[in-house]
This record gives C-alpha cells, sequence and structure tokens, in this order.
C-alpha cells in the first residue's frame, strides 16, 4: 500500500481524529512531521509535544493551544504517540511515555533499529507501528515505510497513514525484516545522493571546470534530474537509455559507470553494509 502527501488524498483520519496526538522528540524529523501535521488542518490543540529543548516556533505554538512538555492529567485520549527521538535515549524516554498510552492508543516509532519486539517489552499489549522516514520529509517529499505488530487496527492504521503521509510518500510492509534493506537503501539513501553530486562537482574541477561553477552544476544536474523521476511515468533504465544517444558523450561516461565493478556493484556492497549495521544495531 502506498499514499501520497497530499492533503486531499488523506483528509478524514486527521478530520475525524479523536484524541490528542503525542509527539515525543521536536528535532529536525519531529518538527518536519508536527509541520506537516498543520499543514493538513490538524488544530495545534490536538497536539501535545515532549521536547526538553523546544524551538522558539514550537514553543509559540502554545499561544494557539499546543501543549508543551504537558503532564499526563493535561492530556485527554490519546489517539497516537509518535516517538521520534533518538534510539539512544529509547530506554529512559518509553518508560516516561508509558502514562500516556490507553487502550485505543497506537504507537509509532521513527526510532532507527528499535524493533517492534523492543517497543512491546517496554509498552506490553500496546498497537504498534515501526517506520522509517528519511531526511526529505522536512520538505515534503520524504519516503517512509512502515510495518505494523498485530494489534494495530484498520482505523488506527489509517490514522498512522495519514500522519506519516504528512511528510511524504508510505509504503507498508508486512514483514519487519525487510526493515534493515529499507533503512539501508531509502533512509540512508539520501547521503549517497549528496554523495553522488560531491563526486561530480570534484569530477568536473579535474576536469577544468571552476570548482564554484562545478558544484553549482552538479547541484542543479542532480536537482533536476531527481526531480525528473519524480514527476515522470517513466522508469529509471528507461529515463537513463532517453538520454544516451549510441556513441554520445553520456554513453562514453555510461561505459565506465555500469563496466563491471563499476557504479552498481559498489551500491549493491554499500547497501549490504548499511543492511547488515542496520541488523547489528538492532541487537
Amino acid at each position: 500500500m502506498s499514499s501520497s502527501a497530499n492533503p486531499q488524498a488523506q483528509p478524514r483520519p486527521l478530520a475525524d481524529l479523536c484524541g490528542t496526538i503525542l509527539l515525543a522528540g521536536a528535532g529536525k524529523m519531529g518538527s518536519a512531521m508536527l509541520e506537516g501535521w498543520l499543514a493538513l488542518g490538524l488544530a495545534p490543540e490536538m497536539i501535545a509535544v515532549v521536547e526538553p529543548q523546544p524551538s522558539r516556533e514550537i514553543a509559540a505554538l502554545r499561544e494557539r493551544g499546543l501543549r508543551l512538555n504537558p503532564s499526563r492529567d493535561a492530556v485527554d485520549e490519546v489517539a497516537a504517540v509518535v516517538i521520534a527521538v533518538k534510539p539512544q535515549v529509547a530506554g529512559e524516554v518509553m518508560p516516561a511515555l508509558a502514562p500516556f498510552v490507553g487502550g485505543a492508543s497506537v504507537i509509532v516509532s521513527i526510532m532507527a533499529g528499535r524493533t517492534l519486539q523492543f517497543l512491546a517489552r517496554s509498552l506490553p499489549g500496546a498497537a504498534i507501528v515501526r517506520a522509517m522516514p528519511n531526511t526529505p520529509a522536512a520538505i515534503g517529499r520524504g519516503m517512509t515505510v512502515a510495518v505494523a505488530n498485530a494489534r494495530v487496527s484498520d482505523p488506527q492504521r489509517a490514522l498512522v497513514d495519514a500522519l506519516l503521509s504528512a511528510v511524504g510518500s508510505v509504503e507498508w510492509v508486512a514483514d519487519e525484516a525487510l526493515m534493515d534493506a529499507v533503512t539501508a537503501l531509502s533512509g540512508s539513501g539520501p547521503a549517497y545522493v549528496f554523495l553522488l553530486a560531491e563526486a561530480m562537482a570534484r569530477a568536473g574541477t579535474v576536469a577544468g571546470l571552476p570548482a564554484a561553477l562545478a558544484a553549482t552544476l552538479a547541484r542543479a544536474t542532480v536537482a533536476g534530474a531527481g526531480e525528473l523521476l519524480h514527476r515522470s511515468p517513466l522508469d529509471a533504465a528507461t529515463l537513463r537509455q532517453n538520454v544516451t544517444s549510441p556513441g554520445g558523450t553520456t554513453a562514453a561516461a555510461l561505459e565506465v559507470l555500469m563496466a563491471e565493478g563499476g557504479l552498481e556493484r559498489l551500491m549493491t556492497a554499500a547497501i549490504a553494509a548499511a543492511t547488515k549495521r542496520s541488523r547489528d544495531l538492532a541487537g
């Protein structure tokens, strides 16, 4: 199942929301999600945020009804708890969140490497979703993959889908074991693209371009090609073939990149390494 960040595509779960959305952690990803929810029309008074060092923007939302670092008594029934803290602090954060979790609450964790089993140990009997977004969520173009435990109901899944869709596209998987490869491909993937832009810029300077011009060309080319891939109905291989004339300059470059031991082999090894590291971190 996939979904879009289009507000018109997911109006009902948030419009019909009963209860509070509790956001634990308002760093870059948590703040991006909060902004997305507000943009979709979720009223600030429906949101509570637990964040020891809130930004000025989040603190200012208190004037519109958002509850910042509330006591349990100040929060009504919690529909969803979204955990957006670093996985290293999970051990101290989870017990503090437990009092907010009710029988109708769904837990959504975006902590890298923290499994459904780990979350269930801290919140036994809870409906839990483990999700892995990526950094383009900051501009509403994220890619999130989610997996739910057996306690998540259809309405809860729809609510979680709407919350995650606020920052981009969402895909659901049934097998949690896939999340390590998801982390390696899309979770870490933006860094690979940024490295590509770096490498292109450096290669441009070696070819004789001024450094500033090479950096501008690499940045614009990667961004533009990404947007074309996003908008086009064609797959990546077809788009590549469409810009490759036989015997031309692109073909000469691709002959190097697609040679044995070239880009595909390097990327396969890189994602395998990241997948292994994700498994190791999960214990």
